[in-house]
């Protein structure tokens, strides 16, 4: 049963409020001014609280003000009630970060209509969605559903992509957003002399092309390649874009979901600056064992082509080798069959990539 708090210094108003809210199976809490109004807010913790502006004591701007500075009751949707209907009062409302307001008089359906929209909204906001193929689709269906969209696409299949073929190419005419559901992909830049510059490693739950999707050119910035057979969702580039400039909360989820991790991103760039060599090479062992590249169960893991091993870390074939060889021999690593790497002391390859 959903909590609602209403806050009207109108006696009759308030009761006549409460009981068609009852009615509808809604637990309902009233207060007859603002004062009074926060303290049950703070206690009670509802799901939604409709406000009169105009009341003594506090008025509803003061209530709203005074619950957003809690972080108990600052994400509560907050609807105000006021007799005016003048656009200055209702405009003052919205600025300050109100979620809805009724004018009074107001029919019961308008009362009943808005706070299901409220708690529908928070409802889908506050939602977490899994990182794989059924999470995506749930949420691209629930969020069409919000933003009442017709046009975003059904039809979500996983098409799977053998090792070494390419899911984009750096210079393509960017079309779609790209799941990964299984599998692992590279993504790397050619430079000026046809060397492959790797800008990224992706595995389960990431995303591919949505920086390109951006761009003004709209083509694919870099070149996005199998390591390991990978089941890929497909989503159209008109699905990108009604849902990252449709509605701004919906944005915010959706842009929060598609960005990886654009701390790491930072973190990377910072470390071709600043760090040596041998951080650099530990730092891209851990990340690999991190996504699930290599592992240390019967020597199973993957075989990183040494030339995409030195991209990662910003330097030459021969010098990535070198390296791998020297964290070999001090027994920090295995060099299993196949050429896969297994790690056999993490804790020392971490002092490493934190002090050198």
């Amino acid at each position: 049963m959903k909590k609602v708090l209403l806050i009207e210094d109108s006696q009759d108003l308030r009761e006549n409020a409460a009981e068609i809210l009852e009615i509808e199976n809604y637990e309902v809490t009233t207060a007859e001014n603002g004062k009074i109004g926060v303290e049950k807010a703070l206690k009670v913790l509802p799901d939604i609280i409709i406000c009169d502006i105009m009341m003594p004591e506090l008025d509803g701007y003061g209530v709203f003000d005074k619950l957003s500075k809690h972080s108990e009751t600052a994400s509560i949707p907050f609807i105000f009630l006021t007799a005016k209907s003048e656009k200055t009062d209702v405009r003052k409302g919205m600025n300050l970060g109100a979620d809805d307001y009724l004018t009074k008089p107001f029919e019961e359906n308008e009362l009943l209509e808005a706070i299901e929209s409220r708690l529908k909204r928070t409802a889908f906001l506050k939602k977490e969605y899994a990182k794989n193929i059924q999470g995506i689709s749930a949420f691209l269906n629930e969020a069409s559903a919000y933003l009442n969209l017709e046009e975003l696409s059904k039809d979500r299949t996983l098409k799977t992509y053998k090792v070494k073929e390419e899911i984009f190419k750096e210079g393509r005419l960017a079309r779609r957003l790209f799941f990964i559901q299984s599998g692992n992909v590279k993504t790397f830049r050619s430079t000026e002399t046809g060397k492959e510059f790797v800008t990224g490693l992706y595995g389960p739950g990431d995303f591919l092309g949505q920086l390109s999707l951006l761009g003004d050119t709209s083509n694919y910035v870099e070149t996005a390649r199998v390591l390991e057979t990978a089941e890929i969702c497909e989503i159209p580039k008109s699905d990108f874009t009604s849902l990252l400039y449709g509605n701004k909360e919906v944005s915010n989820k959706f842009i929060e979901m598609v960005s990886n991790n654009v701390i790491h991103l930072q973190e990377q760039l910072v470390d071709m600056a600043f760090a040596t060599v041998r951080q650099r090479t530990a730092k891209a062992l851990l990340e690999l064992d991190e996504k699930g590249l290599t592992t240390d169960d019967e020597h199973q893991g993957i075989s990183i082509p040494r030339e995409d091993f030195a991209g990662m870390i910003g330097t030459s074939t021969e010098t990535a080798i070198r390296m791998l060889t020297e964290f070999k021999n001090e027994g920090l690593i295995e060099v299993a069959s196949g050429r896969k790497l297994v790690l056999l002391d993490k804790s020392q390859l971490k002092d490493i990539a934190e002090f050198g």
